[in-house]
């Protein structure tokens, strides 16, 4: 009985070991899938989270783990949708038509978009540090150039034009990221 429960306990944490590293493998997709649908950064978090609870719950549904990102899009899709409609008050909720349409094009583009992501993480982590944690502070939630520019005790152009010349750097690199081999790093 003991070796039974043990075994039980095994094959659970192995399922949920599978489970946090396929989430997490294609989180990055995920969020710009569901972000490409949803104008607020908020509902993006709030959709994400019931994915990732009903992804947890069905995951044993899953038969193919190679096909784990198009599963989650379509939970995330469903998701979406009953978002929209708990939202449907809210004038900035888009027809179910255009959310469906955008899903389907969502999908279809997830694996250049995990390219583009891991060619941006490997861009990211070959600036200098200072430039990688300002691109990082500028883009964060809830940041404003101005409070930035004030905490660094630069001007507000100043910080936009270094912000500028960051993303051109990045955006030059990610390109030649793509073209040496589809984003193969």
């Amino acid at each position: 009985m003991a070796a039974m429960n043990q075994n039980e306990t095994t094959a659970a944490r192995d399922t949920r070991e599978d489970f946090l590293r396929l989430y997490r493998r294609h989180e990055l997709a995920l969020r710009a899938f569901v972000r490409a649908c949803l104008p607020r950064a908020a509902d993006v978090e709030e959709v994400l989270q019931e994915v990732s609870l009903v992804a947890w719950k069905k995951f044993a549904t899953l038969e193919d783990s190679t096909r784990f990102a198009r599963w989650a899009c379509l939970i995330a899709r469903y998701e979406m949708l009953k978002f929209r409609r708990a939202k449907a008050r809210d004038r900035l909720v888009l027809d179910e038509d255009i959310v469906d349409r955008l899903a389907e094009e969502g999908m279809e583009e997830a694996p250049l978009r995990r390219q583009q992501l891991e060619a941006l993480e490997h861009c990211l982590e070959k600036l200098p540090r200072d430039r990688r944690d300002l691109a990082i502070a500028a883009y964060a939630p809830e940041t404003s150039i101005r409070g930035l520019a004030a905490r660094l005790g630069r001007s507000e152009g100043s910080l936009y034009q270094l912000l500028a010349r960051i993303r051109q750097e990045l955006l030059r690199c990610v390109q030649r990221a793509l073209a040496r081999g589809g984003g193969q790093l």
